[in-house]
C-alpha cells in the first residue's frame, strides 16, 4: 500500500482591505500640513497695507500659495479616501466630513486667489491711484484673513466632530486620537466665535491654545495611519456588519 503525502499549506490572514485606505488617508493628512512653514512667506502681503505699492520678487509669496493649493487638494483628498470606510459607522457622518472637506478646500483657493491677486496688483501698479491701489489691497488682505478663518479654523471643528465620532465609536484607531479632536472642536469653535467678534486677535496665544488640539488630532492621525493603519479587529467588525 503506497501512502500519499498531502501538503498542508499555512492558513494565510486574510488581508486587511482597509491598509492601503489607511495609508493613502495617512499621507494627506500629513501632507495637510505643508502650508504651515511657508505661511509666514504670507506675512509681508497680510501685516503691510501698501504691500501692493512696493516693488520687489514675489516668488516666496507664489510658492506659499502653491503649498495652500497642494493643502486644499489634500483636504478634499483624506475625505474622499475615507468616505467608504467612514460609512460604514455612519454614513451621515462621513458625507458630513466630505461635505466639510470640499468646503474647507474651496475657501482655502479662494483665499489664495486674493493673494495672488495682490500680488499681480504689485506688479501692474505703476501708473495707477495709489488710493485705489492702497484700499483694493487691503480689501483683499481681508478676505484672506476672513477666508482663512472659516476655511483652516472654523470647518476643522465640524471635520473633527465628524470624523472623529466615527472613529471614537467604531474603535479604528486607538480612542485617544479622536477623543482629542473631539475635545478640540469646541475650544476651537470657542476662539473662532471670539475672533468673529473681534474679542480676541488672530495672533493672541489664547487663538493658537485653542488652535492646538485639533493640530495635534490631525497630525497625530496622520502619523497613526500611515505606520499602523486600523485596527484589525475594528475592521473585520465594522465589515463584518451592513454599512449604516
Amino acid at each position: 500500500m503506497t501512502a500519499t503525502a498531502q501538503t498542508i499549506e499555512p492558513i494565510r490572514p486574510a488581508p486587511d482591505p482597509t491598509r492601503r485606505t489607511a495609508r493613502a488617508a495617512g499621507i494627506l493628512y500629513l501632507l495637510t500640513f505643508v502650508s504651515m512653514p511657508t505661511l509666514a512667506l504670507y506675512q509681508h502681503v497680510r501685516q503691510q497695507p501698501d504691500f501692493v505699492l512696493g516693488s520687489g520678487g514675489t516668488t516666496g509669496v507664489l510658492w506659499g500659495a502653491l503649498s495652500e493649493v497642494v493643502v486644499a487638494f489634500a483636504c478634499i483628498g483624506t475625505a474622499v479616501v475615507l468616505f467608504p470606510v467612514a460609512k460604514r459607522q455612519s454614513e451621515t457622518a462621513a458625507v458630513g466630513f466630505v461635505a466639510s472637506r470640499v468646503m474647507e478646500g474651496t475657501l482655502i483657493v479662494v483665499g489664495v486667489v486674493s493673494v495672488l491677486t495682490m500680488t499681480t496688483l504689485r506688479q501692474s501698479a505703476a501708473g495707477a491711484d495709489p488710493a485705489a491701489l492702497l484700499v483694493t489691497g487691503r480689501a483683499l488682505s481681508a478676505a484672506y484673513d476672513w477666508t482663512f478663518l472659516l476655511s483652516q479654523s472654523l470647518l476643522p471643528v465640524v471635520n473633527a466632530l465628524c470624523l472623529g465620532t466615527v472613529l471614537y465609536r467604531s474603535g479604528l484607531v486607538p480612542r485617544i486620537l479622536p477623543l482629542i479632536g473631539l475635545i478640540g472642536a469646541p475650544l476651537l469653535l470657542l476662539s473662532d466665535i471670539a475672533i468673529f467678534f473681534g474679542l480676541l486677535d488672530r495672533t493672541s496665544p489664547w487663538v493658537l491654545l485653542g488652535a492646538l488640539p485639533i493640530a495635534v488630532w490631525e497630525f497625530s492621525l496622520g502619523v497613526y495611519l500611515v505606520v499602523r493603519g486600523f485596527r484589525p479587529a475594528a475592521v473585520a467588525t465594522l465589515y463584518a456588519r451592513p454599512p449604516h
